[in-house]
């Protein structure tokens, strides 16, 4: 028997992340090969007319799973019924911006989207912030939505995951499906640590720890750190441009992980709400380890953390903490 179309809404749908992202959702990237979508796609009214050229592009690619498009500049029309909800539009920091000016915007952005998640999104609906500073949007999302569970607030440190386990694969010559179980911790910003101390790599002879087949700790503990750290600002030297299709490939891995599992052994990075693990303080939206069974995830627990990590740690914590006073500040 068909499945029911999921209702996947996708905000700033006309940018550069939204024009990746849309395609691989309605050929089932995101939520499986035999699972139909309707796309809502939402962006800001000086963009309509690119929206609607999105929609034409859609219905001209002829997605047997796509059952559906909304395109539209009205906030409550584009949220009514989503199941799955990408928030990829936010106000980008701009030349001479002071970081409370880009905070200040997103702040009001992220507080009426989600009024309007509030009001007219599904009752379970899943939210993925890709949106920076993501962290403090999902946030600021989570409280001005106080009917979507907490658990149901998440945001897009995936692709910082998956640039570790690129560079990780690269250094070692190894195809990157057979590296694992890396973490991001903190903040998707400059201050993230990328955790390589639980990961492993498939070998001939069984699993193997990255540290002993690297053997390398000063370039893992420095090199390796700064490049997945900074490489989202390498890639716009390089492109001009914002990394768009490894973006929206990251929030397809996020989602889908979220909804179908992550596989036995495996666990993923995922900015979620601090329950106090690993003595991150509780209220924060923090990059975690999880794995996920059945929609729902769960933060792997346990870890040993060497003194190295806990610094990490607690300073991109400490990041996140000054955010968040930030962005109270922006609601008075």
């Amino acid at each position: 028997m068909a499945k029911e179309p999921v209702r996947v809404l996708v905000t700033g749908a006309a940018g550069q992340i939204g024009y990746a992202l849309v395609p691989m959702i309605a050929r089932g990237v995101m939520l499986g090969a035999d699972q139909p979508v309707i796309l809502h796609m939402l962006d800001i009214p000086p963009a309509a007319e690119a929206l609607n050229g999105v929609k034409m592009e859609l219905v001209d690619a002829a997605f047997p799973l796509l059952k559906g498009v909304v395109a539209t500049t009205d906030v409550a029309e584009a949220c009514a019924g989503v199941n799955i909800a990408v928030m990829v539009g936010g106000f980008p920091r701009k030349e001479g911006m002071e970081r409370k000016d880009v905070m200040s915007k997103n702040v009001s952005i992220y507080k009426s989207q989600a009024s309007a998640l509030e009001q007219y999104a599904a009752p379970n609906c899943k939210v993925l912030v890709v949106a920076n500073p993501a962290n403090t949007n999902a946030l600021i999302l989570k409280e001005f939505a106080p009917s979507i569970p907490a658990k149901n607030v998440t945001c897009l440190t995936r692709l910082d995951h998956n640039r570790a386990l690129g560079q990780i694969s690269e250094r070692l010559n190894v195809p990157v499906s057979e590296v694992k179980n890396v973490i991001i911790w903190g903040n998707h910003s400059s201050t993230q640590y990328p955790d390589v101390n639980h990961a492993t790599v498939k070998t001939s002879a069984g699993e193997k720890p990255v540290r002993e087949l690297v053997k390398d700790d000063e370039w893992l503990n420095g090199e390796f750190i700064t490049t997945v750290q900074q490489r989202g600002a390498a890639i716009i030297k390089a492109r001009k441009l914002s990394s768009a299709l490894s973006a929206a490939s990251a929030a397809c891995d996020h989602i889908r992980d979220w909804v179908l599992g992550t596989p036995e052994g495996t666990w993923v990075s995922m900015g979620v709400y601090s329950d106090g693990s690993y003595n991150v303080p509780a209220g924060l939206i923090y990059s975690f380890p999880v794995t996920c069974k059945n929609g729902e995830w769960t933060v792997v627990q346990g870890l040993p953390i060497d003194e190295f990590s806990r610094k990490k740690m607690d300073s991109t914590a400490e990041e996140l903490s000054e955010e968040k006073a930030l962005a109270y500040s922006c609601l008075t």
